[in-house]
């Protein structure tokens, strides 16, 4: 927007029940990322398949120290951990306590804690999704029409070199990526953190056989989880890039102001 350029409007953006949500997730994502890297700092490895143990060659990471050294190994690829990962405060661990909840080895609070807020993270979900579609907005603002596909290219290209349309609505670089993480990560998080409970095995067998077993499940986890910390500092440096004020406000009031040719896009 130039200095000629008179502001545009202010618009209704989002609505109680996704400002309200967007929130809860944050603070529950929060607390699962690092509690869930104190449960993974019990047993430091990944594997693939439904069993594990030495008797088994199915390792995918590991995470830990020589000679008092981190090292990480990715598919027998090894690399050091860089004072962070695997050795850390004079001691071996997979990740450091600064990054962990609780700070100390403590598995059990760890787990606790973690599995409050995944049914937290759970039901929040269910409560976006009802409001979502009472009150239009999933179709509204996150269903990818023609339209959008056609200017997917052009959207990408404008985020990459730093020209940010301040609509109304999302654009279609917006819409793909909140739909992969609402529909995609946020299911299949849920969905592989279920398929390691040995309750949920017995009774629903088919769930970690059909991602290839426990451990597969615990792997796709950490990935899954990977990729949602990814999305969070895209999503940090997008919200800084296209204007921190203007995108707080949205969030926290749901009211957005637009850009002057933008503010019809509703």
């Amino acid at each position: 927007m130039s200095r000629n350029t008179p502001p545009g409007p202010l618009v209704r953006r989002h609505t109680r029940v996704t400002r309200v949500t967007h929130w809860i997730w944050a603070l529950s994502l929060f607390f699962l990322l690092l509690t869930g890297l104190q449960i993974f700092n019990a047993h430091p490895v990944l594997y693939w398949g439904d069993q594990s143990g030495f008797g088994f060659d199915n390792t995918v990471l590991r995470i830990g120290a020589v000679d008092d050294r981190g090292v990480v190994e990715l598919f027998g690829w090894r690399a050091g951990g860089m004072g962070v990962l695997g050795y850390s405060g004079g001691a071996v661990r997979a990740f450091p306590p600064w990054a962990t909840i609780p700070s100390g080895t403590d598995l059990a609070t760890g787990r606790v804690i973690h599995f409050f807020f995944a049914w937290v993270f759970v039901v929040t979900l269910l409560v976006w999704a009802v409001g979502a579609l009472l009150s239009g907005h999933l179709v509204r603002d996150l269903v990818m029409d023609r339209h959008h596909w056609r200017g997917l290219a052009r959207d990408v290209r404008d985020h990459v070199r730093g020209r940010f349309r301040h609509a109304a609505r999302y654009g279609p670089l917006q819409r793909l990526s909140y739909g992969l993480v609402l529909f995609v990560l946020f299911p299949m998080m849920i969905l592989t953190g279920l398929a390691m409970s040995p309750g949920v095995n017995a009774a629903l067998p088919w769930l970690s056989e059909g991602l290839g077993g426990r451990q597969s499940a615990r792997t796709l986890h950490f990935v899954l989880a990977a990729g949602l910390l990814g999305f969070f500092v895209v999503h940090m440096v997008m919200v800084v890039l296209a204007g921190p004020l203007n995108e707080m406000r949205a969030i926290v009031t749901g009211w957005y102001r637009a850009d002057a040719q933008e503010a019809g896009d509703v």
